[in-house]
């Protein structure tokens, strides 16, 4: 796929205009970005960047992590604590995203949505209020594996990295999830199947593959 340089706030920009002329599939008020990307690609930075694009341009924006929604550490430690596989499609909490995140965004949905759901830090859920976005809003959905999983994006984003770039830039204590990341590539790939790819193997010099 072809790419061209462009800056992470052009970037951020174009992301914002083009989500302003979207409409939601489903007819729904609110409108759903994913933006998906290993932690070492640091997805959240791009979502906060758009985010202020969206707020700057007069939309209700709500930013959601996935690290909010991982299971409890007796399912996601079940056959070991750097179990590759489990990381894949056994670490976050897909039906909660679906439950308390995008299902109130549906068409005729509340708007009511769960911020977080789980600490890691003390294995206890956070009870977090739900937050209301308003109609005309904008959910931004960040972390990694988000596609494959036919989630209702309006959107979706996909940071990649190519593989030396992910080794180098995961922290050592981290690199046991490579084969996962491996395997998403081989499985979903992510670059195909996301309608705007961005190549962020020098985080100073990001290019993307344009608007679909």
């Amino acid at each position: 796929m072809r790419v061209e340089p462009i800056t992470w706030e052009l970037l951020a920009g174009h992301l914002a205009e083009r989500t302003l002329a979207t409409t939601s599939a489903d007819g729904s008020p609110w409108l759903r970005l994913g933006i998906d990307g290993a932690p070492a690609a640091r997805p959240e930075d791009l979502a906060a960047r758009i985010a202020e694009e969206l707020r700057l341009r007069g939309r209700g924006v709500l930013t959601v992590g996935t690290g909010g929604f991982l299971r409890p550490a007796s399912l996601r430690y079940e056959y070991g604590r750097e179990d590759p596989d489990t990381y894949l499609s056994g670490w976050f909490d897909t039906g909660a995203l679906w439950r308390e995140v995008l299902g109130p965004l549906d068409a005729g949905g509340s708007g009511r949505v769960l911020p977080d759901l789980w600490d890691p830090g003390t294995d206890r859920a956070t009870r977090s209020p739900h937050v209301e976005l308003p109609h005309g809003g904008v959910l931004l959905l960040h972390g990694p594996f988000l596609l494959g999983h036919w989630f209702p994006f309006d959107l979706t984003v996909h940071l990649r990295l190519s593989p030396g770039a992910l080794e180098r830039r995961t922290e050592a204590a981290d690199r046991w999830t490579l084969p996962a990341f491996a395997r998403y590539e081989d499985e979903v790939a992510p670059g195909r199947a996301a309608d705007v790819l961005v190549r962020a193997d020098d985080p100073r010099r990001p290019a993307w593959s344009g608007l679909p």
